[in-house]
C-alpha cells in the first residue's frame, strides 16, 4: 500500500474505535474532563468533529479543482458547533468524522498519488498523504485525550504511529517551551523503537528536530516511538514509561516542561 492508503486506514481503525466508546457516552460523560485540561469531553469530540467538516469542504473543492472555500467559512462552522448542545457534537462527530473518512476511501489509486490540496497556511498545496497524516495526528492526540480520562494506562492507537513518525522532521517550535531550559543548550540523540528511527532533537531556542543521529550528542533519549509522541505532545504521565532511558545533562522533568503540550 502506498503512504496514503496506510495513513487513510489508520484513520478509518482510530475512528471506529473511539466512535464504539463515543456511542456509549451518556450527557454525564460527555460533560466529564478531558485530558486536554481546557475542554470537557464534547468539547473535544466538537473540535474533532468542526475539523472534519472543514477538512471534508477543503478535500471535496481539491478534487473538483475549485479554489478553497473563501470569506468566513471556517468560523461558521466554529460558531455552529460551540454553540451546540454537548449531545448534538458527539452526534455531529459520529456523522462528520464518517463522512471525512469515507471520502479519503473514495478517492481513487490515481487521485490518492496527483490530487493537490490547498489548506491556506502552507505555503505550497500538499498530496494526499500529507493531509491524511496532518488529520490522524491530530485525531490520534485527541482521541488519547479523551481516552485516557477513563484509561491511564491509554496509548496511542498502535496503527497510527509509524504514520505519525514518518513526519520525522516535524517543526516543535511552535509546540515548544524552550524558556524552560533555564538557558541550558543540549543535542541529543532521540533513538525510537517500534518502529526504529533515529532523530536528533536540538534543544535550544527555537528547539528543532533533525531527521538522523547527531555527529555528536550531549544525550541519549531511548524510548518507543508511541511513549515519544506523548512526550512531544505534552501528554506523558509524572511516571517514567516503561523503554524509556535518558542520558545526559538534561533529564525528563525538563523535557515535560519543554514540551507541555496542545
Amino acid at each position: 500500500m502506498s503512504n496514503a492508503d496506510t495513513a487513510i486506514a489508520a484513520l478509518r481503525s482510530g475512528y471506529e474505535s473511539l466512535a464504539d466508546l463515543v456511542k456509549k457516552f451518556d450527557d454525564e460523560a460527555l460533560a466529564g474532563p478531558s485530558a486536554a485540561t481546557e475542554w470537557d469531553i464534547a468539547q473535544v469530540l466538537s473540535h474533532l468533529g468542526s475539523g472534519a467538516e472543514i477538512m471534508t469542504n477543503t478535500v471535496q473543492l481539491a478534487v473538483a479543482g475549485e479554489p478553497p472555500a473563501e470569506g468566513d467559512f471556517n468560523q461558521t462552522v466554529w460558531a455552529r458547533w460551540d454553540s451546540s448542545s454537548r449531545r448534538e457534537q458527539a452526534d455531529g462527530f459520529l456523522e462528520w468524522n464518517e463522512t471525512l473518512v469515507s471520502l479519503f476511501e473514495s478517492l481513487s489509486p490515481e487521485q490518492r498519488e496527483t490530487v493537490r490540496i490547498e489548506l491556506g497556511y502552507l505555503p505550497a498545496p500538499v498530496d494526499v498523504t500529507t493531509v491524511a497524516r496532518m488529520r490522524l495526528n491530530e485525531f490520534t492526540l485527541h482521541s488519547w485525550d479523551v481516552r485516557s480520562a477513563s484509561d491511564p494506562a491509554a496509548t496511542l492507537a498502535a496503527e497510527a504511529v509509524p504514520e505519525l513518525l514518518a513526519q520525522r522532521t516535524i517543526d516543535l517550535s511552535w509546540v515548544s517551551k524552550p524558556a524552560e531550559l533555564d538557558g541550558k543548550y543540549a543535542v541529543l540523540k532521540v533513538a525510537t523503537t517500534e518502529p526504529a528511527t533515529e532523530l536528533t532533537l536540538n534543544l535550544k531556542d527555537p528547539v528543532t528536530l533533525e531527521d538522523g543521529s547527531p555527529a555528536e550528542a550531549d544525550g541519549t533519549l531511548t524510548l518507543p516511538g508511541e511513549t515519544w509522541l506523548r512526550l512531544v505532545s505534552g501528554r506523558l504521565g509524572p511516571d517514567t514509561p516503561a523503554g524509556l532511558e535518558l542520558t545526559g545533562p538534561i533529564t525528563l522533568a525538563t523535557l515535560r516542561r519543554v514540551f507541555q503540550g496542545y
